[in-house]
């Protein structure tokens, strides 16, 4: 094991305190050997913390670590976990204020994002801690006399998580937690770009709610080591991924290898269709918030808005109207909905999409523009299916706007992408709405709403090259457990010879 200097319980939780460290066999690390990354700010573009870079020799040490731990914890009691992960929630919540800090400071989250993600954050947690109670089994019949058949449901044993910048505490404790409350144990890599609020900080939560040693390691650095060891490692029975697609076919491709389980939750071009007898003030609102919350950085973000022609200039430029009105700036400033790109690879590609698309005659309506980091909130109108901001995913405040003639074009156009994670579809006539919703190929569709939503209780993936699986609910246990027959002769048995 290398050597390092440990500490136990840790209990800073303040953008302060000390993250100098990753997190293995319920022990604070501070090796020595490991090179150091700075933690930036992107409001300030100025570092605020340094991090670890883990090496695969640390992965190697979590996994041994969470492996020898997973047993004893899988046979503690369903009221031992849940005890253990409802803690964690108190704590989220006791900790509210300096939680937020840290996400609005290392990730650039404004006000309404804090509130969305750190709430919704809590709320997972608080549901996940009833799964240890959730691991249904079954008792079958059986065709043969005196036999009885029961079907358990187990840990699948070792969880590897490798989660987003976008939205790291949410999208990181929806794995995390019920991993750990199902009975298995993890190995987690937060994203270099938020390692304290996707990563240290669980572990510090966890940690100051007893979780015994080895059930939860967190080991930072890049995807390209410690990323691509975690999701080869043979001891990483379910890889749970949330990222790009093209990293997801790497981290996926790793775990398959070796009979892991995938579940990939991947990128998406997610349509917001506006029927031509939609309320037009109810489908601008929820097109301004489903395509500029976190500054429009969300897997589940609107992409393409595909309104009808009849309603079309209005709805452009009542969207428009709206884009100029919000206020870009500081996130910790309470009226501000607009923060900074998370780095300027992120900001430089946005740019790039933003341009291409007004040389491929796109016509600019609201923003364009950029300074430092944050990037105005764009409308671009008279965009076609094929134009960059709109068949890429651009993952910025970009609202591209495409016109569409009758439904089935609004179909054709929705579906006309390797994509299928999120929609919505707007109409006065719910039946017609749903009858569009119904046709367009993604996991999670929403009527008369946009589509940033998610709820602890209902399923969360995509179709096609947006992901497999499901996360949340029965659907995240499925995932995190297995199926196991055990059948009980009664009786003696005839076997014919």
């Amino acid at each position: 094991m290398t050597e390092a200097s440990t500490t136990s319980r840790e209990t800073e939780l303040s953008l302060e305190g000390d993250w100098n460290s990753i997190y293995v066999d319920g022990e604070w690390r501070e090796a020595s050997h490991l090179d150091r990354d700075d933690d930036q700010n992107p409001t300030t573009e100025e570092p605020f913390a340094e991090i670890p870079i883990g090496t695969e020799e640390e992965v190697n040490e979590a996994f041994e670590a969470a492996t020898a731990a997973q047993e004893e914890w899988a046979n503690t009691t369903p009221d031992e976990r849940a005890k253990v992960v409802h803690e964690v929630a108190d704590l989220m919540e006791e900790y509210y204020d300096e939680i937020a800090e840290l996400l609005a400071v290392e990730g650039g989250s404004a006000p309404s994002k804090v509130t969305i993600e750190l709430g919704g954050a809590i709320t997972f947690v608080q549901d996940a801690a009833q799964f240890s109670f959730r691991m249904h089994g079954r008792h079958n019949q059986s065709k043969i006399p005196g036999k009885e058949n029961l079907i358990y449901r187990q840990p699948v044993g070792t969880v590897g998580v490798i989660s987003p910048w976008n939205v790291p505490l949410k999208l990181s404790i929806r794995a995390v937690a019920p991993a750990i409350a199902t009975g298995n144990t993890v190995v987690l890599k937060p994203s270099s770009e938020t390692p304290i609020t996707g990563g240290l900080l669980l572990a510090k939560l966890f940690d100051m709610a007893g979780l015994p040693d080895g059930v939860l390691n967190v080991v930072t650095g890049p995807g390209r080591t410690v990323g691509d060891r975690l999701s080869s490692h043979d001891d990483c029975d379910v890889l749970a991924f949330t990222g790009s697609t093209g990293a997801g076919r790497a981290v996926g491709k790793n775990t398959i290898e070796h009979f892991g389980l995938p579940a990939l939750e991947l990128g998406g071009n997610n349509p917001h269709v506006v029927l031509e007898d939609a309320d037009l003030d109810r489908a601008v609102r929820a097109g301004t918030f489903g395509s500029f919350w976190n500054q429009g950085q969300v897997c589940i973000s609107i992409n393409r808005h595909l309104v009808h022609e009849s309603l079309y200039d209005e709805y452009v430029e009542r969207l428009a109207e709206r884009a100029e009105g919000l206020k870009v700036g500081d996130p910790r400033e309470e009226d501000t909905v607009v923060g900074p790109i998370i780095n300027e690879e992120q900001r430089d590609q946005i740019v790039g999409f933003i341009e291409d698309t007004l040389d491929e005659g796109g016509e600019l309506e609201a923003g364009g523009d950029h300074d430092g980091l944050f990037v105005e909130p764009t409308v671009i109108s008279n965009v076609t299916n094929d134009m960059s901001a709109a068949c890429n995913e651009h993952f910025g405040p970009v609202a591209p706007v495409i016109p569409f003639s009758d439904d089935e074009e609004a179909i054709e156009l929705a579906n006309a992408t390797e994509y299928g994670l999120a929609g919505s579809v707007h109409s006065k006539d719910q039946g017609r709405a749903r009858d569009v919703a119904d046709q367009i190929e993604v996991g999670m569709m929403h009527v008369n709403d946009q589509p940033v939503n998610a709820e602890p209780h209902t399923p969360f993936g995509g179709m096609k090259d947006s992901g497999v699986g499901r996360y949340n609910g029965d659907w995240i246990i499925e995932e995190f457990t297995v199926d196991k027959w055990t059948s009980i002769q009664r009786e003696d048995r005839d076997y014919l010879f």
